[in-house]
């Protein structure tokens, strides 16, 4: 089972000190939080947008909302 287990462990010990800690200490501006919360911003208005367009037509065609 060893040989199983430990590569995985190294690797998740890879992960945290090659990615998630320098991750952590980016300045505020370029933080992953900020930029996660502008992606679903933007995809939110952009998915509001659309439903209004395909409410608009199906409101024009008569058909189902």
């Amino acid at each position: 089972m060893e040989y199983l287990i430990g590569p995985i462990a190294i690797l998740i010990k890879w992960t945290f000190n090659s990615i998630l800690v320098p991750l952590g200490e980016l300045p505020a501006i370029i933080n992953p939080n900020n930029i996660f919360i502008v992606i679903i911003a933007v995809g939110l208005m952009y998915w509001l947008f659309m439903q209004s367009k395909f409410n608009r037509k199906a409101e024009q065609e008569g058909g189902l909302k």
